[in-house]
């Protein structure tokens, strides 16, 4: 009898395991393709006057597990660290080195490395980059 009831717990404890990285893998895949940004917190400046020309946008190729964009001026590229709903842009990216007026490109890029969490929305056409409980940074699906 301990032996039946021991393998009913080892098995079932298999089964939730196997469920949580299912769903830990869903989250990541719900990152995949193209997004453009269209919020970023903390800046006085209007979003229009940060970006007047380009919106920055973030790409995500889970295939390769790499993660580029252009933060509206330069391009970007790195590797991707992600794990669940965890994220991070700290490790250094490799960044073109077009000048570019103004504070729009420095913004994101500072914001970006603040980022520790995400979430992806139901109909998967909003990502929420946040640090904290804090939406510092909403993309849109492109």
């Amino acid at each position: 009898m301990k032996k039946i009831i021991l393998s009913l717990t080892l098995f079932c404890s298999v089964l939730i395991s196997c469920n949580s990285l299912k769903t830990a893998n869903s989250q990541k895949a719900a990152l995949q393709g193209a997004w453009e940004l269209n919020f970023i917190s903390g800046p006085r400046i209007a979003f229009s006057g940060l970006y007047p020309n380009d919106a920055p946008t973030i790409t995500f190729d889970l295939k390769e597990n790499r993660v580029s964009g252009k933060n509206s001026c330069n391009s970007y590229s790195g590797t991707l660290n992600a794990d669940g709903n965890k994220i991070s842009f700290k490790e250094p990216m490799m960044v073109t080195k077009m000048f570019c007026p103004g504070e729009g490109e420095n913004v994101y890029m500072n914001t970006l490395q603040k980022i520790d969490s995400y979430s992806v929305s139901e109909d998967g056409k909003t990502l929420n980059f946040k640090m904290g409980d804090i939406v510092m940074m909403r993309f849109e699906k492109k």
